[in-house]
């Protein structure tokens, strides 16, 4: 039973992840640079074709993988559906900066931030702006990297999981709106907006239920002020459930009457990611109408 595969991948995920060499992202990862340099298109329309082409063939290996996979036994599902998860990964690279921060090691903190969480330049946060964007990258790939694959899973299998976190981090790699990615990089793009706009929904509703509604407000206010039409959704809601004002410069303001975050913040929201990750797991969890492998 595929609901049994997820539950063992759950229970796998706690164990860290496999090495690079059997990583299934890492190969996704491999596959869209090998991509990029191949592109050759000089004029948007073709830059946009050359990109949709990349995800549409990148979308098909993984989904075709993800098929294969799927005739096998559901331990061995379970096994290959893990990878696809990055709880404890997440969780690890947040508690790094908090430590970092709580020693008082500024630099190390900030370099930590951007070598596993954000893609911003971080040279000139302070301990605020780095506390403040570790929260918002936590609620964020709450969604991205443990609820969406999982909700993917659910309703399509290991195919749509797999499908789902290529497109994601097609998107992660290819989804910037620079002179090189702007057109290359918007099918893909889309793509992962169109994925994540249920699973950033029940996200955010799981860390409100978790703070006991607290953020609630916070959230109906700010969720649509982010660029991304869904990562403002956990966002906001952590930055209304914890209290803090969450900020991107001269991009987004959450929650702008919160205090400013403190490097202990990042326990709280640490506690709260795990509680929201315990409900949505539990609500895809729900018996109900799973696809048998």
């Amino acid at each position: 039973m595929l609901r049994r595969a997820v539950l063992l991948a759950l229970a796998l995920d706690t164990l860290g992840e496999p090495p690079a060499w059997a990583h299934p992202v890492v190969w996704m990862g491999s596959y869209l640079k090998a991509a990029r340099s191949r592109w050759r298109g000089s004029t948007p329309a073709g830059q946009l074709a050359e990109g949709a082409a990349g995800w549409a063939g990148g979308v098909a290996l993984s989904a075709g993988a993800g098929v294969l996979a799927s005739r096998l036994p559901w331990p061995v599902q379970g096994v290959l559906l893990k990878p696809l998860l990055a709880r404890r990964a997440l969780f690890a690279a947040v508690q790094e900066v908090h430590d970092a921060l709580a020693a008082g090691n500024l630099p190390e903190a900030r370099r930590r931030l951007s070598w596993h969480l954000v893609s911003r330049d971080t040279a000139t946060l302070d301990a605020s702006g780095v506390a403040g964007a570790a929260i918002a990258s936590l609620a964020e790939n709450i969604s991205d990297s443990v609820v969406a694959p999982l909700l993917a899973a659910r309703v399509g299998g290991l195919p749509l999981a797999a499908a789902y976190r290529f497109t994601n981090t097609a998107d992660a790699m290819w989804g910037y709106r620079t002179p090189e990615l702007e057109w290359p990089g918007k099918v893909a793009a889309h793509a992962d907006d169109v994925l994540n706009l249920g699973p950033a929904r029940l996200t955010a509703g799981c860390a409100l239920l978790a703070a006991g509604g607290r953020g609630w407000r916070v959230w109906a206010r700010d969720r649509r002020a982010t660029p991304s039409p869904n990562g403002g959704h956990p966002m906001s809601a952590f930055a209304g459930a914890l209290g803090v004002r969450v900020e991107k410069r001269g991009v987004y303001v959450l929650n702008a009457a919160g205090r400013p975050p403190l490097p202990a913040d990042l326990p709280r929201a640490l506690a709260l990611a795990r509680r929201t990750l315990l409900l949505a797991a539990g609500g895809v969890m729900l018996p109900g109408t799973w696809r048998t492998p």
